[in-house]
C-alpha cells in the first residue's frame, strides 16, 4: 500500500485555481488565476510561468491582509446552490421552450442538458 508523504504545508496562494496557457502571439506560457482575474504571468517554461504567479498572489494576499481587505475565497472552497437566474430575450426564451418542448422535457432539463455539454 503506496503511503502518502507528508509535503511541506501549502501557502495560501498555492489553493487557488491556476490555468496555464501557450500563446502564439507571445512565444510563451502565460499563467492565470480564476480567483483574481487581472493578475497573469508570462514565462518560457511551464513551471516558471505558475511559480512568478504564485508569487505575486502571495504578494497581493499579503498586501490584502494589511489592508483590510476581504480576501477572495479558493474557487474550490465555494460552496454553490445549484440555482442561478438566467434571463434570456424574448426570441431566445421562445426558441428554448419551443425545443424543450419538441423533446417533451422541462426548459429546465432541456438547458441543463445543454450546458452539460460544455467541456470544463
Amino acid at each position: 500500500m503506496a503511503m502518502k508523504r507528508k509535503a511541506k504545508p501549502a501557502s495560501a496562494a498555492e489553493h487557488y485555481t491556476y490555468r496555464l496557457a501557450w500563446s502564439v502571439k507571445d512565444e510563451d506560457f502565460i499563467a492565470t488565476v480564476v480567483e483574481f482575474p487581472s493578475l497573469s504571468w508570462i514565462a518560457d517554461t511551464r513551471e516558471a510561468a505558475l511559480a512568478g504567479l504564485t508569487s505575486v498572489v502571495e504578494e497581493v494576499l499579503q498586501d490584502m491582509l494589511a489592508e483590510g481587505e476581504e480576501i477572495p475565497a479558493p474557487w474550490d472552497e465555494r460552496t454553490f446552490s445549484g440555482k442561478f437566474n438566467l434571463r434570456l430575450g424574448a426570441d431566445l426564451h421562445k426558441r428554448v421552450a419551443l425545443e424543450a418542448a419538441e423533446r417533451h422535457e422541462s426548459m429546465n432539463t432541456y438547458v441543463i442538458k445543454q450546458l452539460a455539454t460544455i467541456d470544463a
